[in-house]
């Protein structure tokens, strides 16, 4: 079957939109797009003026999405005002997008640690050297303080910072969108009731 035939449907759609989403998720995988995990985060300033980065997904569960970035980035500036955000997926290779929105919070300092010390030396070293977000003078600044760190830490692992950690994105609205000829897209909308439970509706494209 080609992605285009595919039927988004109500009577096949996984009840769960967690578990629906790990079915896609994995989809993209075993199709080898590029980027598969890359996700679109978008949040909001406290003068309500939105801002978009792509970001990478680290994990999903029924608690929720989790990424990892700088405590100390615009982003994160931004998430501590307002910790409402969304993430977006689009995978053009199965004709699909997922958009999610809820609200973030830390991951535990356990999984931030466990998380940052799967990370290539370089990344971890790369974390450690970054201001993100924060104006540089030139570039050679940036690399003198990765030349330092790299001293540092010579023969011993690279702690992770006390500003690098994780974010989970607790979703309450997951929408699967699905491309269907002549721009009559399926669009499955699962809202977080109250009780625990999601409600699905179609969405008209």
């Amino acid at each position: 079957m080609s992605h285009s035939d595919y039927v988004l449907s109500e009577s096949t759609v996984n009840s769960n939109p967690i578990e629906e989403f790990k079915s896609w998720f994995q989809e993209a995988i075993d199709a080898q797009l590029p980027y598969h995990d890359a996700m679109n985060l978008s949040t909001v300033s406290d003068d309500g003026k939105p801002s978009g980065r792509v970001v990478l997904l680290r994990g999903v569960d029924e608690d929720g999405f989790v990424f990892y970035t700088n405590y100390h980035s615009r982003k994160a500036g931004q998430l501590a005002g307002n910790p409402n955000a969304a993430l977006t997926f689009f995978w053009p290779g199965l004709e699909r997008q997922v958009r999610i929105e809820g609200a973030v919070v830390k991951t535990t300092s356990k999984q931030s640690d466990e998380y940052f010390a799967t990370r290539p030396r370089g990344s971890q070293i790369g974390a450690a050297a970054s201001p993100q977000s924060k104006v540089l003078a030139n570039r050679e600044v940036l690399e003198k303080r990765v030349g330092e760190l790299y001293a540092e830490f010579e023969g011993t692992d690279v702690p992770r910072p006390e500003h690098w950690g994780g974010y989970c994105l607790k979703p309450v609205r997951i929408e699967f969108w699905n491309n269907v000829p002549d721009r009559l897209h399926d669009r499955l909308l699962f809202s977080l009731l109250e009780d625990g439970s999601w409600k699905m509706e179609r969405l008209a494209p």
